[in-house]
């Protein structure tokens, strides 16, 4: 850093990676905008699985307290075979897993963990949120680097983070507009209230039902007073909708195969929201310049991890530990994040597509 002049950040997107980058820099002397699409700053979803390592990078940020407060801790993982309703495999994740790692592995409602980075961001006085503001290009400058947005506006700074989503702009205009890489799965999320859940499958587990072309999970969340479903099946859909109206149906149809101790759940929800799922073939390099990617924006993944809000919360530690290193040299900041990131980010990205074929195997697989 040059004398004590805070250095301007501005970062393209609101969400878990958006959010997580802007408290990363603002606590290491940066001065952040955050630009967020939406007319309010928000999460859509359900709930989420954190490892360890989330609450690892969570503590980093300043929001381990918060984020333990609203997590659930169950304490084991739990695969179920659907057709026979048997047991394939337990793993426990209470205390003795929490010893070993340092922190649980939990379940959160994606809007509570959303919340804790929002309220650590609206405290933070090096770190204003911008709503309505959906940045379509960005530009490196002799001072540093601008985006510009769908209204007209300019946002100028020393450097720009694309943390805008799988449909990131940034990332477009940075390759040239690799393709969405469609997988054939669609993933139906829903939230039943406790009352809802049968008895008998109220376990303090995630626990998730394979079957052919298709799996379920369900867990608990928000201090047990719900319980998080998602049904995931495969099909030839072409489409990349994301947060559309589900219908019953379909669901339905999709599970007939699967034992009725756990389809009878699928019929306990009044409201489904339906998501197509894709990721992006991995790629050499996030950055351009004063410009670099985080998140979705740089590796999107398949669910079957459940390490999508984990690596976005892991790159907006390693993100602000090379950003105080370098001082004002930001290319060079983001080619030394980019280099430890990229990884093990895709790691996760390939390995989750293999999971996706694990949990749907059918005939010889």
């Amino acid at each position: 850093m040059t004398g004590t002049a805070k250095r301007n950040m501005i970062v393209a997107g609101g969400g878990i990676g958006g959010l997580s980058a802007a408290l990363g820099l603002a606590n290491k002397g940066c001065r952040v905008t955050v630009l967020e699409q939406a007319p309010q700053f928000g999460e859509i979803g359900a709930g989420i699985q954190i490892g360890p390592n989330a609450f690892h990078a969570m503590d980093y940020l300043g929001v381990g307290p918060a984020g333990r407060a609203k997590a659930v801790y169950i304490d084991k993982l739990i695969m179920m075979d659907g057709l026979s309703g048997d047991t394939v495999a337990e793993m426990p994740v209470d205390e003795p897993f929490r010893q070993r790692f340092g922190n649980p592995y939990a379940v959160i409602h994606r809007a509570d963990l959303h919340g804790v980075l929002l309220d650590a961001c609206r405290a933070h006085q090096d770190i204003t949120l911008v709503n309505n503001q959906r940045v379509v290009a960005y530009e490196n400058t002799a001072s540093g680097a601008l985006v510009r947005t769908e209204t007209g506006d300019t946002f100028a700074g020393d450097a720009v983070i694309g943390a805008d989503g799988v449909r990131s702009m940034i990332r477009q205009q940075l390759t040239g507009g690799d393709e969405l890489r469609l997988s054939g799965h669609v993933a139906y999320r829903a939230v039943l209230p406790i009352e809802l859940m049968p008895e008998d499958l109220r376990w303090n587990a995630a626990t998730l039902w394979a079957g052919p072309k298709c799996h379920m999970v369900h867990y608990p969340l928000q201090g047990w007073k719900t319980f998080n479903l998602v049904a995931t099946f495969q099909t030839d859909v072409s489409n990349v909708g994301t947060n559309e109206p589900g219908t019953r149906e379909e669901i339905l149809g999709r599970f007939g195969d699967i034992v009725p101790r756990a389809r009878k759940l699928l019929e306990k929800p009044t409201e489904w929201r339906r998501w197509v799922l894709g990721d992006r073939e991995p790629i050499e390099n996030w950055t351009d310049g004063n410009v670099t990617l985080l998140g979705d924006a740089a590796h999107p993944t398949h669910q079957y991890f459940a390490q999508g809000a984990c690596m976005a919360l892991e790159d907006a530690v390693r993100l602000g530990t090379e950003v105080e290193r370098h001082g004002d040299d930001f290319n060079a900041a983001f080619l030394a994040y980019q280099t430890a990131r990229i990884p093990r980010a895709y790691r996760v990205v390939l390995s989750s597509r293999m999971l996706g074929k694990v949990y749907h195997a059918r005939g010889v697989e």
